[in-house]
Order: C-alpha cells, then structure tokens, then sequence
C-alpha cells in the first residue's frame, strides 16, 4: 500500500504542471483574453484593412471554433464580405489541425482533472490528504522550473520558440502563410508573443501558490 501511495504522489507531481499550464491556455481561450489583448497599448494595426471590430469579431468565431463540435464547414462559411471568404484552404486545414491538437489537449486535462478528484478523494479517506497536498507541492516546484526556463526562451529567441513549437506539433510548413492572409492579420507576431507570456504568468502564479504551501505542509504533517 505504502509503495502504491509513493507512485500515486509520483503522479500527481509529475502531472501538476500540464495540469497549471491547461488551465492557463484555458484561461487564454476566451473572448475576455481576445477584447483585452486587441486594446492593448501599442497592439500593431493590420496593415491590409481590417478594424479593431472586426479582429474582435473574427477572432471570437475562429477560437469558438477550436471549441465547439463543428465541422470546417463552420470556418468556411465565414465571409470577409459578400464575396471574400475570411480563410483560404490552407487556412483553413491549419485550423483543423490546430482544432484536433486543441480538443486533444483539453480532454487530455479534463481526464486528469478527473483523475486527481478521484485521487483526493482516496488520499481524504485512506488519511494521506497531506502526502497529496505535498505532492501538488512538488509539482508546483516542478513547474516553476519548466515554466522559467519558456519564459528566458521567449524572452531571448521568441520566434524560434515559435518556430520549434510549430514543428512540434504540425507536419512541415502548413503553419507558415503571407503576412496578407487573414491568420497573420487577425494574429500577429505580437498576439502570440502576448498569449505565450500570459499563458507561464498564470502557470507561474498558480505554481508559487502550491509550492510556498510546502512548508506550512510539512509543519501539519510533523505536528
């Protein structure tokens, strides 16, 4: 029992910052994230013609895409105007992608999430909430480490963090497109920049909360 406790600790640490950074992405994923970035002081101008209302508009359409259970068909219905549609093909099949690695990641957290209840509730019964409590700890440490070391990357080599995320995860170079397609102008450069530091702020902060609770941790279990 003692060692398959050890390895239910193992667990939670291990998994607690995917755990933090989801909820961050989460976070990131809603229509109070696009209306805050897009009046950000110094938020770059789309240089081929669309308006602050209409990033905002055709923003909350595309990330309500990643979310819902729709098709493509709901992005390809989308016009600029009467007779211009908002993404070409190859938007609109990086959109997929990033659709299916979206809704991938977050029943892979909502699992997890899951899978800590059930845990909480074992470690409340079997008497060990502490030894969970510590575990989160640890992993809150843990993320702190990986967190930190994403955050120099931005902060030295953004667009090669950028760059190694999107060949991470996507085929060759079906994530590059003109700077004149409606990706890059609805998501600069500075939008991502922006999401990214947000996304380790939130993980950052959630992190500290769980690793500074250690000590007053061990204080209860010793007493």
């Amino acid at each position: 029992m003692k060692t398959l406790k050890k390895i239910l600790q193992v667990l939670v640490t291990i998994t607690t910052p995917f755990i933090f950074l989801m909820f961050a992405v989460r976070v990131m994923l809603t229509p109070l994230f696009l209306q805050v970035e897009y009046n950000l002081p110094g938020f770059p101008a789309d240089p081929y013609g669309f308006t602050r209302e209409q990033r905002l508009y055709f923003s909350k359409i595309s990330v309500d895409y990643l979310l819902n259970n729709e098709g493509i068909e709901f992005l390809q219905n989308q016009k600029i105007d009467e007779g211009t549609p908002l993404y070409n093909a190859r938007e609109l099949s990086h959109m997929l992608d990033v659709k299916i690695l979206v809704k991938n990641m977050l029943a892979a957290w909502s699992g997890l999430l899951l899978i800590w209840l059930l845990l909480l509730v074992l470690a409340w019964r079997g008497k060990w909430l502490l030894d969970f409590l510590l575990a989160v700890s640890n992993g809150g440490w843990l993320t702190l480490g990986l967190i930190l070391f994403l955050l120099t990357a931005v902060l030295v080599d953004f667009d090669g963090l950028f760059t190694a995320f999107h060949h991470l995860f996507f085929e060759g170079d079906t994530w590059l497109f003109y700077y004149s397609d409606s990706l890059i102008r609805l998501f600069p450069m500075r939008f991502w920049r922006d999401a990214f530091i947000l996304t380790g702020g939130i993980t950052i902060l959630l992190a500290l909360i769980s690793a500074l609770s250690r000590k007053g941790l061990l204080t209860k279990k010793a007493a």
